[in-house]
């Protein structure tokens, strides 16, 4: 199983970049968010969508991330130079905790969700997690935590695309508050 940080530091194409955080607890949430400002690329990254390029790293594109407390996923809000979602990559996770350097970190289980601000919603790596499952790096309890987590995911948050990018405005807004000027 690989261990993500929310310093991304596994995206070694991002040169510069500038990171802000705060655990937060709202009635609207209860976790970590945080906010990487991306400074500088070596190389820009774009995924594809509908024919469509979307370019999810480069210079002012912004990324949030939203780990609640006690769940079991780990939303990544990818975002324009005008804070505009241009897609959400969900991570389903085993554990969460934070790096002895004070960075926030999750256990991946492989499976993701890509979320389009139209209400598409692609999973992805389910042929990972079956293999990591059959290679027995994860349990089958963390396999099915993985799937029921997509499901639950699915059904909720991400039935209402208006609804969930709302959500993250707030989750968005919340963190500027509380960092005052430092995240614009």
């Amino acid at each position: 199983m690989k261990r993500s940080r929310l310093s991304y530091d596994e995206w070694s194409c991002i040169t510069s970049r500038e990171l802000y955080g705060k655990t937060v607890n709202t009635d609207l949430f209860h976790g970590y968010i945080g906010l990487m400002d991306i400074k500088e690329v070596s190389k820009i990254q774009i995924w594809k969508f509908n024919g469509e390029d979307i370019v999810v790293c480069d210079r002012g594109i912004k990324w949030l991330s939203i780990l609640p407390q006690d769940d079991w996923y780990c939303i990544t809000a990818m975002m324009d130079e005008h804070k505009n979602v241009l897609l959400w990559y969900i991570d389903m996770i085993a554990d969460q905790g934070i790096d002895a350097d004070g960075v926030p970190y999750f256990d991946d289980l492989y499976l993701d969700l890509v979320v389009y601000p139209d209400g598409t919603i692609i999973v992805d790596d389910m042929d990972e997690l079956e293999e990591a499952l059959i290679k027995k790096d994860i349990t089958k309890e963390q396999f099915h935590l993985a799937i029921e987590t997509s499901d639950r995911l699915q059904r909720g948050m991400l039935s209402d695309s208006a609804s969930f990018i709302e959500y993250t405005r707030r989750c968005c807004e919340m963190l500027e508050k509380s960092l005052g000027d430092r995240t614009r």
